[in-house]
């Protein structure tokens, strides 16, 4: 007899061999229904596989997060036994499961089309409807490798020759097709459903290295109902209406074009929304005592070598080699830099802590395939920042840091705001002691805040743990911005130091601080959270004034002027064209406030306000119209002081 412990810690005893699905129809026949895995002394298995001896064991069903992993991953599986059926002499790669999905990549040398999506998706649901039997089987190593050589498999057998000589071969079988896996599946095709979806195709090298052969990927989406993945397709359908690029082009604030990859080309509405957030964030900063400092975009390797960012960085750095044969790096980050103003001058333990903050352009190679508009650029500008203090002084700096980057994602329109820990990476400078230390800290930070957080193993910035602010859309989608990292390496590494009370020199603690992250990729997330519509205060040109007509095309350049003297960012829009057409017009650029003035409005010095997606609109003088709009314009901080002053 086996013991198997559950999670709530009773005991059931059943025979030796006793599977996870025998233990799930033990409890109900419901539970059984739903179940797609089980978790045996933290590993996951089938539900077919045997459990010879003790253990403790956790029930998976399909609705949470690790049986919608298992799905997705079974259907990456039945996605690849569909196209080597439909598509005879096509190799199979890898197909894991991703967020939200999964993909498969293929070898092969005709090209595949979206318009073979439905044919793939009809052989897919075929394949769910013959209920194949899954089962798992462990193979000889060398057996493998013929086996996978000898029906044309070169992928497959490449991967398992590049596997440890320890390592167990497993093999899932599915009615006829096989493909190598660790598992675990379902035990049958006909368990899966049909909530899933082919959504895209994109190129990929094998191994991700552009020296290998190019490969077809195959995106897809997997849900564990038929609800789940309707609510699904409905966010993406919404996700593309909000595309920042779409927007971009329409409010005319920026493009991207090939003479700059990954790098952005402002025009000026979108360079004064750019410089808005800029200004937002230098009024934050200098009220919670920080000094603004500016470093070089230029700096030698030397310098970069010492901090331990080339050896991790190195080959996303972009080099020039100079006449006198020194080498120079664009910076990639901010840090090293703030060290060195940090070192200039000695510096007290009564000076601590000192808060050094730039907007500094950093330098990064991604991928060409990696690049996604304002998302992931190669050129962006950090709104970085440096806390240097004593080791006593952590905590505090720390909860004082989480506190202003909530109120300033609050002011930009985000409530859900989740946070998470991350601790040491595997590859990462300094000794496990001085980790032990920076992650004690950090851990007794975010604990002092009160607020909720989860763990993000081994996730932490090469040279200190992290917390991770992760923003939730307005359609439900997290982006990680803003983090907060505790580090004990780089000060000392790069010779920073400063008097302590007992008159002896001590490294510093440095706490690495960005709140919008990249200011390009927040910026990005900000149009698509607020599908362009943007709140006055923020909105880069925040009134048009139209003519009905051209008799009142004096008075509207007037309205402009009275417009901008109360600090609002105006235009006239005085062109021959029906006042219809304008606003059709204005709308699609998202402009907040559409002022129309004809003849009868410039001789009652009024103006007719329409809002943007009201067809209705209000008549007021211009010096009211004016006033009103200017309050509205305030930016969150203002209209705090100006709330405080009316109590």
């Amino acid at each position: 007899m086996v013991k198997l412990t559950l999670p709530d810690e009773s005991i059931r005893e059943f025979p030796e061999g006793i599977t996870g699905l025998g233990l799930a129809e033990d409890i109900s026949k419901s539970l059984a229904k739903k179940v797609v895995a089980i978790e045996v002394n933290g590993d996951q298995w089938d539900l077919t596989r045997e459990i010879e001896q003790d253990a403790k064991v956790r029930l998976i069903t399909r609705d949470e997060p690790e049986g919608v992993e298992i799905i997705r991953h079974d259907t990456a599986h039945v996605l690849a036994e569909a196209v080597q059926e439909l598509f005879p002499g096509t190799q199979v790669t890898i197909g894991p499961n991703i967020e939200n999905g999964f993909f498969y990549d293929f070898a092969r040398d005709e090209p595949f089309s979206t318009d073979d999506f439905e044919k793939i998706e009809r052989r897919m649901a075929e394949i769910v409807d013959r209920d194949e039997p899954i089962t798992r089987e462990v193979w000889d190593r060398n057996e493998a490798i013929e086996h996978f050589k000898s029906i044309g498999e070169s992928y497959k057998a490449e991967i398992i020759s590049d596997l440890p000589e320890n390592e167990t071969i497993t093999v899932y079988r599915q009615g006829n097709w096989k493909d190598l896996c660790r598992g675990p599946h379902l035990p049958s095709t006909g368990r899966l459903g049909k909530a899933f979806k082919l959504t895209k195709l994109a190129g990929a090298y094998w191994r991700g290295d552009s020296n290998n052969a190019q490969l077809q990927r195959i995106y897809g989406t997997a849900w564990a109902s038929e609800k789940d993945l309707k609510k699904h397709l409905q966010m993406l359908e919404e996700a593309e209406k909000r595309d920042h690029r779409k927007l971009g082009r329409e409010m005319n604030l920026f493009h991207f074009q090939e003479e700059g990859p990954g790098s952005i080309f402002w025009h000026p509405h979108g360079w004064t929304l750019f410089q808005s957030l800029i200004s937002y964030m230098r009024d934050q900063q200098a009220k919670a005592g920080y000094e603004e400092i500016n470093t070089p975009d230029v700096m030698d390797k030397s310098l970069w070598e010492k901090s331990g960012h080339w050896e991790k960085f190195g080959e996303n750095m972009y080099t020039s080699v100079t006449p006198d044969e020194r080498t120079f790096c664009l910076k990639p980050m901010n840090c090293p830099g703030h060290v060195q103003v940090f070192k200039h001058g000695l510096k007290s333990y009564r000076e601590l802590p000192l808060k050094f903050a730039e907007f500094g352009k950093v330098h990064r190679y991604e991928p060409s395939g990696a690049l996604h508009g304002m998302m992931r650029v190669r050129h962006f500008t950090q709104d970085d920042a440096h806390i240097f203090c004593t080791e006593d002084q952590i905590t505090e700096e720390c909860v004082t840091v989480t506190n202003l980057i909530l109120s300033i994602y609050r002011d930009f329109g985000f409530e859900d705001v989740r946070l998470k820990f991350s601790d040491r990476p595997e590859k990462r400078v300094g000794s496990d002691a001085i980790w032990d230390r920076a992650e004690a800290a950090l851990k007794t930070a975010i604990e002092a805040t009160g607020l909720e957080y989860e763990l993000n193993p081994g996730e932490g910035a090469f040279y200190g743990p992290k917390i991770e602010f992760v923003l939730r859309d307005a359609i439900g989608r997290d982006w990680q911005c803003g983090t907060v990292q505790v580090d004990f390496n780089l000060p000392g590494r790069l010779g920073a130091f400063y008097i302590g009370e007992d008159g002896e020199k001590h490294e510093p603690v440095m706490i690495h601080r960005a709140l919008f992250g990249s200011l390009e990729r927040f910026l990005g997330i900000l149009i698509e959270h607020h599908a362009g519509r943007f709140p006055l205060w923020l909105a880069p040109l925040q009134c048009v004034v139209a003519t009905i007509t051209s008799d009142a095309d004096d008075y509207a350049h007037q309205v402009v002027e009275e417009l901008k003297r109360f600090g609002l960012k105006a235009e006239a829009d005085i062109r021959n064209e029906k006042i219809n057409y304008k606003v059709r017009e204005h709308s699609l650029a998202k402009v907040p406030a559409l002022l129309v003035v004809g003849k009868r409005e410039a001789e009652e010095r009024t103006v007719a306000i329409r809002r943007l997606g009201s067809k209705d609109q209000i008549v007021l003088p211009l010096a009211e119209a004016a006033q009103s709009l200017a309050e509205e314009a305030l930016p969150p901080q203002a209209q705090r002081v100006q709330a405080a002053a009316a109590e």
